[in-house]
C-alpha cells in the first residue's frame, strides 16, 4: 500500500469516527420501540438507542486495536520512518 492510499484509508476512517452521532443503526425491533417513543416525547429513549448501538459497534474495533497495538505501533513508526531497528 503506497503513501496516498494509506492517507486516503487514514481519513476516511477519521471521518466515520467523527460522523457517528449522525448515524442511526437500529434493529427492526429496537427502531419499532424508538419510533413509537418519539411520537411522545422526542428526546425520549431513541437517541439514547442509537447512542447505545454506536457504543456497541466501537467495542469490537477497539478490542482488535489493543490486541494488535504492538504490530499497529511497528507500522506507525516504519510509515513516520523513526523505526531504528531496520
Amino acid at each position: 500500500m503506497n503513501r496516498l492510499n494509506l492517507y486516503v484509508f487514514v481519513a476516511a476512517m477519521l471521518i466515520l469516527l467523527f460522523a457517528g452521532s449522525d448515524l442511526s443503526a437500529q434493529c427492526a425491533m429496537c427502531k419499532a420501540a424508538a419510533e413509537a417513543s418519539v411520537k411522545n416525547d422526542p428526546e425520549s429513549m431513541a437517541k439514547n438507542l442509537n447512542t447505545g448501538i454506536l457504543y456497541l459497534m466501537a467495542v469490537p474495533y477497539l478490542a482488535l486495536c489493543f490486541i494488535f497495538r504492538k504490530q499497529i505501533m511497528q507500522l506507525w513508526k516504519k510509515l513516520r520512518g523513526t523505526d531504528q531497528s531496520a
